[in-house]
């Protein structure tokens, strides 16, 4: 297919790109495709940014449904970087196996982001703006039905947005406020992506908010003495004896962005890089906290206001040293100032 890229660029030369919001903008082209009687068909690129459903979908009413979040990087030769896209299409696939739905094959699943990453090329924010092209896969069932079962037919779709930092101030200490609410059920539908998940923290994100905080910090399920999750990002602290901790969980959403900073913490920084409890009244032993996600990258804590008083990290206005230097870290790696473990990146070709 021949794009028209002319016109692409002029169409978005009005974007300022050094102040991206995390909003929706509409680009030209995403990718779909569908599963029926078996199997996917070939897929293809459309500009209809609409779709075209049956309205007794198995999505709309039984919430059958996954997604993954992922980001294109511009880079200082002006190539274009994916970060660790196979992770997403396992973990797709994971979410998808847990709700009975169609998995997606990983071939089709990197080719989809590539095709729609090329034909959107024009979007991918400039090297040095901080922006970044953010890529929505999504995968629904579809088709008429009503019974409370596994969709007939499957929908997948990719597009994609030029995004700028997802808290206001990007690399700004927020602080954050323990919920009541549960994020997830034990044994439930936590460690997987599904809109579900993301729906039930609206309320208790609003009421964080109201209360002049960044978001919700939600604590374990059944005991609520650990932390799990911060909004709809992942925790992690930093000890007074340098450990890199970040806490263990069956209900949470196993973060890619984490991983990565598990293994940079433990390679490049020399620290000893832990999954375990981190428990509400233990929060002394850390130095810095943060939370981190593809779309927040990392996000320092503050402070955290706690059941009895207000938990001050390493400042409520500094980034402190050893968080600077993970998101430098990670960030170099997927601009391609720095090198990559094997295996990390994916050039999309031209």
């Amino acid at each position: 297919m021949c794009y028209n890229v002319l016109k692409i660029r002029s169409d978005h030369m009005t974007i300022d790109w050094d102040n991206l919001g995390f909003d929706y903008i509409k680009t030209p082209f995403r990718y779909i495709s569908m599963w029926k009687d078996g199997q996917w068909d070939d897929g293809k690129l459309t500009e209809d940014s609409t779709l075209h459903i049956n309205e007794g979908s198995a999505a709309l009413h039984y919430g059958q449904q996954c997604f993954e979040g992922l980001k294109a990087y511009r880079c200082k030769d002006g190539s274009i970087n994916l970060f660790r896209v196979d992770e997403n299409s396992k973990r797709m696939n994971r979410s998808a196996k847990r709700l009975l739905m169609a998995e997606v094959p990983e071939e089709k699943f990197i080719h989809a982001i590539e095709e729609v990453v090329k034909a959107n090329e024009a979007f991918v924010p400039p090297y040095g703006s901080g922006g970044t092209l953010y890529i929505r896969p999504l995968l629904i069932g579809v088709g008429a039905g009503i019974g409370v079962s596994p969709a007939p037919e499957y929908l997948f779709t990719v597009f994609c947005m030029p995004v700028g930092a997802y808290f206001k101030g990007g690399l700004t200490p927020t602080n954050f406020i323990f919920s009541d609410y549960d994020r997830a059920a034990p044994q439930g539908t936590g460690a997987i992506k599904v809109g579900g998940n993301y729906a039930a923290s609206f309320l208790p994100g609003e009421e964080a908010k109201e209360r002049h905080f960044s978001d919700c910090i939600y604590l374990d399920p059944i005991t609520h003495t650990k932390i799990e999750e911060v909004g709809s990002a992942n925790f992690f602290g930093i000890t007074k004896d340098d450990r890199f901790v970040t806490p263990l969980s069956p209900s949470i959403l196993p973060s890619i962005t984490k991983y990565s900073l598990l293994h940079l913490a433990e390679h490049n920084l020399g620290l000893e890089a832990v999954e375990e409890d981190v428990f509400i009244d233990d929060l002394d032993r850390f130095k810095e906290a943060g939370a981190c996600g593809t779309a927040a990258v990392i996000s320092p804590i503050g402070g955290i206001q706690t059941y009895k008083d207000f938990h001050v990290f390493y400042s409520e206005q500094e980034v402190g040293p050893v968080t600077q230097k993970l998101y430098d870290e990670l960030t170099g790696i997927q601009f391609g100032d720095i090198a990559a473990p094997a295996g990390w990146i994916r050039k999309i070709k031209a």
